[in-house]
């Protein structure tokens, strides 16, 4: 039997892969940065752990619920959202002592490998980058569910994670005698499937 020719060995090879390429473009997500929250807390000279809220500003999402093996994220964390519920509160916490907001607006996360524990629990390992510092960092997840909404307009999938940094490893060192080391970080996440399979323009590299 003669060899077909190239055109329709590329071709064929083509068939075989839009099914793979299509399977993996099913997974993609972006952040809906409506209904996802990130929370801190951190020890005020000892009286009282006060809470801040950030959102993401943009990021994208890559998980089979099936197959954890693939799965990947990125996203960037606006630091000038932040409230701490005063504006002269919010000022003080993005000065260079602290967030150093106006020289770095915005915190970049982007994971390395995702460790599945069972069917709803893992560890998502990455690098964050704040002010500039690059640390790596892990965050045990709780996957909730993935549905279609109420409405039927989008496929989400939500989690819940926690974390703790050291705020010294970033270069936050002042206030260390009234302000705690160590910061406490909450994050409930909702994430909208690509629908039509399209690349995120505006995630985060």
């Amino acid at each position: 039997m003669s060899a077909l020719p190239a055109t329709a060995r590329l071709l064929a090879c083509a068939a075989l892969l839009c099914p793979l390429a299509a399977g993996a473009a099913e997974h993609r997500y972006r952040y809906d940065t409506v209904h996802s929250q990130i929370l801190f807390s951190v020890s005020h000279d000892g009286y009282s752990r006060p809470f801040g809220r950030l959102h993401i500003a943009r990021g994208w999402l890559r998980f089979d619920p099936e197959d954890w093996s693939h799965a990947a994220t990125a996203l960037d964390i606006d630091l000038a959202s932040l409230d701490m519920g005063d504006a002269d509160w919010n000022a003080a916490v993005l000065k260079p002592a602290f967030l150093d907001a106006d020289k770095a607006r915005y915190a970049h996360f982007a994971s390395t490998s995702v460790e599945r524990k069972d069917d709803r629990h893992g560890v998502l390992h990455g690098d964050l980058t704040l002010r500039g510092v690059t640390r790596p960092i892990d965050i045990p997840f709780t996957f909730n569910r993935q549905a279609r909404t109420i409405f039927g307009l989008h496929t989400i999938a939500g989690f819940s994670a926690t974390a703790m940094l050291d705020r010294t490893d970033f270069g936050i060192t002042a206030n260390q005698g009234s302000i705690g080391q160590h910061v406490s970080v909450w994050l409930e996440i909702e994430a909208i499937r690509e629908e039509h399979h399209q690349e995120d323009a505006d995630a985060a590299q």
